[in-house]
């Protein structure tokens, strides 16, 4: 499988941004969004099932951003807003043939990811 993360970008404090992961081959029950800051570990941002009704998002993110999921093009997206400096990082895309998991070591693949930078 392949994963393909887009959408990166330097934006201002308070910008939004969409991030965009193209994931080929199969379909998975779970597609995610990590991201990993200079020096800190790769930290859980959100997941969404193939059904997408249920998604989950971590502490810091929740009411700022929103994951979504198109099974027909087997992409999964994350729009971001209210965007602070603590937001910079690598963003990554990751896929799960399992349930619901927000720890790195239970996801079956990654995307290269896609830096974000939140600056004035």
């Amino acid at each position: 499988v392949q994963l393909v993360e887009s959408g990166g970008d330097l934006v201002q404090p308070g910008d939004s941004l969409r991030l965009s992961c193209a994931a080929s081959g199969r379909t998975w029950s779970i597609m995610a969004w990590f991201r990993q800051a200079p020096g800190k570990e790769r930290a859980f941002v959100a997941a969404i099932s193939r059904s997408g009704r249920m998604p989950y998002y971590a502490d810091f993110v929740k009411g700022r951003a929103t994951i979504s999921r198109d099974s027909a093009k087997n992409a999964v997206y994350l729009e971001m807003n209210s965007l602070r400096p603590e937001d910079t990082a690598v963003y990554y895309c990751a896929v799960r043939s399992g349930p619901y998991s927000s720890r790195p070591r239970d996801f079956d693949s990654w995307g290269q990811g896609t830096q974000v930078t939140v600056s004035s």
